[in-house]
């Protein structure tokens, strides 16, 4: 981790997930896929083909193995990425028990995915 980083969790590199945006009405706005540029227990950077608002709320949907969770989070920023497409900051909102369980098992997973591939 960078020295100025003042995250409270590592970050790993992790897959594709699906996510629905609400508005402040609960009304869905749009459903797409992104891909995670790295996690963390508290939040996620999403790889998205266009920018999100801030306005609005994610339901993130994350699996691993047969469990599979929604996380809702709020939109922290998003800016330009790579290959015009664009990076979104979430910070997870309303995790339960079971789904923190699901999160630390994926995170752990993608981390072991992650190092298995810097060793080859």
């Amino acid at each position: 981790m960078m020295e100025n980083d003042k995250r409270r969790h590592t970050r790993i590199n992790s897959l594709n997930l699906s996510y629905v945006l609400i508005d402040e009405n609960n009304e869905v706005v749009r459903q797409s896929m992104g891909r995670t540029l790295n996690v963390s227990e508290t939040g996620i950077l999403l790889e998205t083909h266009f920018p999100i608002d801030t306005r609005y709320l994610v339901l993130l949907s994350v699996g691993l193995e047969n469990n599979l969770i929604d996380i809702k989070g709020e939109v922290i920023y998003s800016r330009p990425g790579q290959k015009e497409r664009f990076e979104t900051g979430i910070n997870f909102l309303e995790i339960d028990e079971p789904a923190s369980q699901v999160l630390k098992a994926f995170i752990k997973a993608f981390q072991e995915h992650k190092d298995s591939r810097q060793d080859t």
